[in-house]
Order: C-alpha cells, then structure tokens, then sequence
C-alpha cells in the first residue's frame, strides 16, 4: 500500500490541528470537571491529557532530531513499514473502544494534575504541526526514529507521525466520553 506523501501530511495536520482547537475548548472548563472520573480505576480529562503529554515528551524530540538530520529529499509516496503500519492501525479508534495497557511510565492515574497540562498539550499539537510541515521536505519512508517501548525498533517517520496522532485521537475521544458521562453523572443527580 503507498500513500500520497502529501495527502498523509496533509490529513495528519488535520487531525492535529482538530486536536489542538478542542484542547482550547478544554481551557474553559472548571479543574473540577476536567479532574472527574468515572470510576476509582479509570482515567480523567487531565489525566488522558497528561499520559499524551508523556508520549510527546519522547516523541516530539525524537522527530525533531531525526527530520533535522536527515537529508532533504522528499518522495511523493510513503510505504508504511509492517510494524509501523501495525502500530498506527492499533491505536486508531474503533467503534468499541478496545482497552490496551499502558507502561507504568506512561499511566498518570490519581497524579495531581491542574490546567497546565492543557497549556504542554497545546504546545506539543503547535509543535507536531511544524515538524509535519518540516517533514514535507524529507523522505517519510528513509527516516527512521526510535520508539518509547525499546531502543532497538525503529519506525519509519511517517508510521511514527500516524502512531503519534493516532494516539492522541483515541485518548480524545476517550476525554469526549468522559465529558459526556460527567455531564450525564450530574444529571442523574439532579433528577
């Protein structure tokens, strides 16, 4: 399967700049809200926020070295590596939203979290969206970066860019659902 290197940027920059306007909308809500969970073993908004924030902390720096020390050279298609394709495709939202494990690491559950998780969220989406206009200039598919889980896999950058974005599509639809049961939550208790 190849794909239009332009037309994969160009979704990819979509979806992060959808990511990133409905963080925004996520400033005005009390921490309150923001701090709510449905059950004791479940995750809140900040916390989803915050367990993609750590994702970011690696990922983010990975790309930026790796596009910065990459000949530039574009390819008008990619080609997802199997591994690669297999990890974007896994973390792509389904319909029933199959629950995955997370690394100790990268699990925020009960931390003390406040809105400034919001604002490193904001930052990361405005920064993904300059290394996918910088990736426009380099070769999706000969640019390797590393991977949070082992220091001996690497993804091809584009495969990289879709398990980044991906990923943080599932955890906002996973936020849009919290939202919607902690307004349910407060309706039942007013009836």
């Amino acid at each position: 399967m190849k794909i239009s290197t332009s037309e994969l940027l160009d979704e990819l920059k979509n979806r992060t700049a959808q990511h990133l306007s409905f963080a925004e909308t996520l400033s005005v809500k009390s921490e309150s809200d923001l701090n709510f969970r449905a059950s004791e073993d479940s995750w809140s908004v900040l916390e989803c926020l915050e367990h993609l924030n750590r994702y970011g902390d690696f990922y983010i720096p990975e790309i930026n070295r790796n596009i910065s020390s990459a000949e530039k050279s574009s390819q008008p298609y990619f080609k997802p590596g199997i591994l690669g394709n297999y990890f974007a495709n896994s973390m792509l939202p389904k319909e029933k939203l199959n629950k995955m494990k997370t690394l100790k690491t990268m699990n925020p559950i009960h931390s003390q979290l406040n809105k400034n998780v919001i604002d490193k969220f904001i930052r990361q989406q405005e920064q993904l969206l300059k290394l996918l206009e910088e990736a426009r200039h380099v070769d999706l598919g000969k640019v390797k970066t590393g991977v949070s889980i082992s220091k001996l896999i690497k993804l091809k950058l584009g495969d990289t860019f879709r398990f980044v974005i991906y990923h943080n599509e599932r955890h906002i639809l996973q936020i849009k659902r919290i939202l919607t049961h902690k307004k349910e939550d407060m309706i039942s208790k007013k009836v």
